[in-house]
Formats: C-alpha cells, structure tokens, sequence
C-alpha cells in the first residue's frame, strides 16, 4: 500500500470539498479548504518528495490552465482527470500526465458504453488509461458508479466481474467513496476491503480518511493491495489531524 497525492482544482484553484455536495450547477457546495498556493507549486512538492501516481482532477470548468501548469511541474508523475475525451486525451499526456482518468465519458446514457471504452484506449493505450469507478452506496446495499461530479448515480454496479472485465482496458482503477469524501469521518472500510477482493490491477481510494488509523486500515482490509489518497485531513489542506510528512514517508515506503 502507498500514499497517493491529490491536487482536487475548482475554479483554477486547489481546493478540498465535501464530495456529496457537488453538482452541475455548483450550487451548495461544501468547501474545507481553498489555497492561495498555485497548482503547480503542490506538484512540485510531491515532485521533490518522490512521490508518484497522484492525481489532478478538475472539478468542472475553468481549471485547464492549472491542471497545464501542474502537469508541466511534475512531468510524468502525476494522472489527469475531469472532462477527458479521445479528442484531448493526448494533450494532456503530452503537457506531462503519466495516465489520463476518465470516467463520465465512459457513460452517455447511464450505462456503459464499451464502444465508447475501446475508442479511448485505441486513443491513449491500455497503459496509460486510468479508470475512475467513484461511487456511492444505495439503498439495495450496492455501491453504484457516480459520474459527472458523482452528482449521477447510474444503475451500474461494482463487482468483481465488472473489475474483471475492464481491466483488460486500464492500467489502474481510481475510485473515490463520493458518500465520505471530504467529510474526515473515517474510510468506508467495507467499499476498501471489496476492492482488495475485486480488482486485480493497481487501485486507489479516496474518502474520509481521517487519522493514521486508517492508513493502517486501508493496508489491513485490502491485504496491501489498494492505495489510498488523503485529502481535507492533511496540514497542507488546512487539516490538523494527518501531517502530510508522515503521509509522504508511507508514499515513500
């Protein structure tokens, strides 16, 4: 298990939301922290680090120019997501992302297009495609994969055959739990313990972590094999309850 880097940009800025609060129109969104430090300049602390597979997602409009910027300071260690199609996947591959996510694309009628899913690997390679399964929990006890900001919940559900499947696409999967993110409330310790069983590729979690309990956590339910991302707990995101040193000596290990 690793550490992950997030750089989350609303508006050029970087940013840490509560998840569930996000929709198309930006009406009544929670957020913890925004920064008066550049994109660029988190990228290139993760860079001095070593710390490799973060992710910048762009939030809806207006953060093209950041996410450029963070690419460039970071060349190759850093994953691109928000709004990624064949048609601009590979400028942001050339800009420096080692990986494009894409996710909403994926969706354009509230399933899954697999025609829409063998264009974007023709586009970019199996090897450097990324795909986000972020999800929320239903009432029928499913997690169901929530695109366009997790503001839309579709009747697809995570199993390990849908796992199994896709990655014969993907290099990694990305999955944020959309019902605790940004909440610091602690990790949906039973979605990470599914992904441990489910996925056979490299994956990574993003949600509520919100102490060191929980990175031993995210290593104990997954046997070792889901990475996780900290967000609104760290210091270097206006938290006071993980230090982004101890969580980057786990990147590190």
């Amino acid at each position: 298990m690793a550490f992950r880097p997030c750089i989350d940009l609303r508006g050029g800025r970087v940013v840490q939301i509560v998840g569930g609060t996000l929709s198309d129109d930006g009406r009544g969104v929670v957020t913890n922290f925004e920064s008066e430090r550049a994109p660029a300049e988190f990228a290139a602390l993760y860079r001095h680090d070593g710390l490799c597979g973060g992710h910048v997602i762009k939030l809806g409009p207006g953060n093209e120019d950041a996410a450029l910027e963070a690419l460039r300071a970071y060349p190759g260690g850093l994953q691109l997501g928000g709004g990624v199609t064949p048609s601009n996947a590979a400028s942001y591959l050339d800009a420096g992302a080692s990986h494009v996510i894409v996710t909403s694309y994926l969706f354009p009628e509230n399933e899954l297009s697999w025609e829409r899913l063998e264009t974007m690997r023709a586009a970019v390679g199996k090897a450097r495609l990324v795909l986000d399964l972020s999800c929320r929990r239903r009432e029928d006890g499913a997690y169901h994969i929530a695109v366009d900001r997790w503001a839309r919940v579709l009747p697809v559900t995570l199993n390990a055959e849908l796992f199994a499947r896709l990655a014969e696409y993907c290099d990694e999967f990305l999955i944020h739990a959309a019902d605790v993110e940004g909440q610091c409330r602690g990790i949906d310790a039973e979605l990470v313990r599914l992904l441990g069983e489910w996925s056979p590729l490299p994956t990574t979690y993003a949600g509520g972590a919100k102490d060191l309990s929980d990175i031993a956590a995210v290593e104990r339910l997954s046997d070792g094999r889901v990475d996780l991302t900290i967000g609104s707990a760290l210091d270097i995101f206006g938290g006071s309850l993980i230090r982004y040193k101890d969580a980057a000596a786990l990147g590190r290990r």
